[in-house]
Formats: C-alpha cells, structure tokens, sequence
C-alpha cells in the first residue's frame, strides 16, 4: 500500500512553524485596513470613494515592489526576503506617529506605502517557501494550513485596533497601535537575522539551476506558460473580490441599519474573518483526500451565488450570502498560488514575485466598489466581486479538467 505523503517535511518543521509567524502578521497589518476606512472617513471628515486610497496606496505597493522582491530573493535566499521586508513593515508603521501629529491623510498614505512594500517582500518570500516545505503533492494544503494563521491575524486586527479607535468617544491615536505593532515587528526581523533557514533550490523540469537562469530568461518561460498567465489572472480576480469586500464590510452592515460600527467591527472579526480561517483549516484538510482543484471550483460556485445574493438586495438571503462569501473564498489564493507555481522550477521565486503584484486587483476591485456604491447603492456593488469570482470559476474548470497539465513541462 503506498504511503500517503506527509504534510510537512520532517526536517522542515521549525522552519514551517516560523515562516507561518509571518502569515500571521500580514494578515493583522492587511486587516487593519477595512477598519481604517471608516475611521478616516469619520476623523478626517472624508467620502467613502477618497478613503478607498488607503486599500489603493497599500496594494500598488504590491504592484511596485514585488518583482524587485523576487529578483532579490533570487539572489540572496529566502531569509534575508524576509528580514528586507520585515524592516520595510515596521518602518512604515512607525511613521503613523508623525502622521498623528501633523493629522495629514498624505502622510498616512504613505506610511502605508512603505507598509505595503514590506507585505509585498514578505508575501513573495513565505507563499513559495511554505508550499516548498513538504511533497509537492500536498502543497495546496500546507499552503492553506499555513495561510489559516493570516486568517487569524485577520481576526485579530480589526477587533484590537477597531476596538480602541471606535470605543467611548472615537478619539483613540491610530499612532498607537501602529507604533506597538511596528516595534514588535522591527524586533521580529532581528530574530530572522539570527536563525537558519534551509534555503530550497529549485531545479527546473528540463535540469536548469535557479542560479544559472537570468531574471530575464525567467520572466520569458513563465509567460510562456498558459498554465501561470491564467493563474496570475485568477488570482488578480480573486483579490479584487475578497479585498474589496472586506473594505467595505462596515459600510454595508451600517448603512442599512444592520448594525453600528463597533458591533460591526467584531463581526467581521469574529465572525466574517473568523468564518474565513476555520473555513481555511477546513480546506487543508479536504485537500488532503479531494483534488485541490475540484475544491476550487464547488468553492468559487458558491461565492458567485453569495456575492450574487448580496448584489440582489433580498434581505436575509443577501446576509448569508454575504458570508458564504468568506466561507467559500478562503481556499482561494493559496489553492491558486500552489497550483500556479507547481511546475515553476527554477523559475518559483520570480513567479511568486508575479503572483504577489495581484493584490492590485483589490486597489481596483475596492475603488470601483466604492463608486458604485456611491452612484448606486452598497448592495449594487457587490456586481463587482460576483463577476470576479466567476473568473475564478473559469480558472477551477480549466484546472479541474485537465487545461494546464501540459503547460507546466515546458517550465
């Protein structure tokens, strides 16, 4: 009888544990910003459409510096990936403090610039080295069980400092718990710079060596592929669709008198996010007997029908299926990530680099939301995730049935 391959590598449990620290702090700094959105409207006296640019700002970071991220990790390892944007992270949230001071939204924007720069190294450095740290055959769900900690950071972030900006009068400094989170941070990266991670060489299917393939000869060999253009397209979609909910998850539960903020704040918390990670614990282990692409697409069916009901604006059905959406979303970017990149070879790193520029979509994804919530109603905007998840759905399909399976030699 063959034996079942094992999760995690058993030389790699330490370093599995470390990196899935970092997951759990991304997903605390990303979650923050839904809670960011309705407090600058509120103390910057700002629209729903101009406090979009916090979700905008943060992911064109991505955009901009993930390329850079994976070119870097190429050359000096996967740990020094790390500790770059770890420094970059706890830099930025330590410029909250003169942002406080001068009360400059600029200012803010840009903290959160430098911050999503440093997600971005940290994401292109973690995501590839997870699902490297065990048999390729169950990548996707140690993937998942890694990304289940960003679901906990994502609990977490909007209730601690959703919770001290929306208690007693609302006058509480976002400086200080940026300031906390950006010293822990900065401490963080100086363990990176004391431990050892085994650095994962990846070699091509045809025999080449990460270190004997230039950055150019790369980018031609992904691109070259159906199975990484499509991938990179899907999770672009997907990232609009589960951003862009999540920004604007407060405005819908209180405009129309569902809920009041705070009450909203540990919702989505607790509930919403909550959802998310079990959902994700879940996932890991359904993918441990079912295909991980067959899991995809039930699951991206049932997001369309969520997103679908919530567009429809027909009462208690659109409320579930509002949160259908976080049940059935949460496989998604880790189930597309490691099906993408398998294969990759030698070519990983720069693919996750690629793959990591995809949370613009929710910089797209939020401000179209916002302006058709603004023209139309918050409900109506929920067309605009319905439509991204049934990209995602494409994308299941085309893997399900095989689309790719020849794609990933030629890597």
């Amino acid at each position: 009888m063959q034996q079942k391959p094992s999760l995690i590598g058993r030389n790699y449990l330490l370093p599995f544990i470390l990196i899935t620290s970092l997951f759990f702090m991304w997903g605390f700094a990303r979650a923050i910003l839904d809670v960011l959105n309705k407090h600058f409207q509120e103390s910057l006296d700002i629209s729903i459409v101009h406090s979009t640019m916090i979700q905008a700002t943060t992911y064109v970071a991505y955009a901009l510096m993930a390329l850079p991220a994976g070119i870097f990790i190429t050359r000096y390892g996967y740990r020094k990936g790390v500790v770059l944007g770890l420094l970059f992270f706890g830099l930025g949230a330590l410029a909250f403090i003169p942002g406080d001071m001068l009360g400059s939204f600029g200012v803010f924007l840009a903290a959160l610039f430098i911050i999503g720069c440093g997600l971005a190294v940290l994401e292109t450095a973690a995501n590839p080295y997870a699902a490297e740290l065990g048999d390729p055959a169950t990548a996707a769900s140690r993937l998942n069980l890694a990304q289940s900690f960003n679901g906990l950071g994502c609990i977490l972030g909007p209730v601690v400092v959703g919770g001290f900006l929306f208690s007693g009068d609302g006058e509480g400094s976002v400086a200080l718990p940026y300031s906390i989170m950006g010293v822990v941070v900065l401490a963080v990266a100086l363990v990176f710079t004391r431990v050892k991670l085994p650095e994962i060489k990846n070699a091509s299917n045809d025999g080449v060596d990460e270190e004997n393939l230039s950055v150019g000869a790369s980018i031609r060999r992904l691109w070259g592929s159906n199975r990484f253009r499509t991938g990179v397209l899907a999770l672009f979609c997907y990232e609009v669709a589960e951003i862009s909910i999540n920004s604007l998850f407060i405005n819908y539960v209180t405009d129309d008198g569902w809920m009041d903020k705070m009450t909203a704040t540990w919702v989505l918390s607790f509930g919403a996010l909550g959802l998310f990670m079990v959902a994700r614990v879940v996932g890991s282990s359904i993918m441990k007997y079912v295909k991980a692409e067959k899991v995809l697409t039930v699951c991206a069916v049932m997001t369309v029908l969520g997103a679908g009901a919530v567009a429809l604006n027909i009462g208690i059905v659109s409320r579930i299926g509002l949160f259908t959406c976080y049940a059935f979303e949460a496989i998604m970017f880790p189930t597309i990530f490691a099906i993408t990149i398998s294969g990759c070879g030698s070519s990983t790193k720069i693919a996750s680099s690629f793959l990591m520029m995809t949370p613009l979509g929710g910089a797209v994804g939020t401000s179209l939301m916002g302006w058709l919530a603004g023209v139309t109603s918050m409900s109506t905007a929920f067309v605009v995730p319905a439509v991204a998840y049934c990209a995602v759905l494409v994308y299941g399909a085309m893997a399900l049935a095989g689309k790719f399976s020849k794609t990933s030699k030629k890597l």
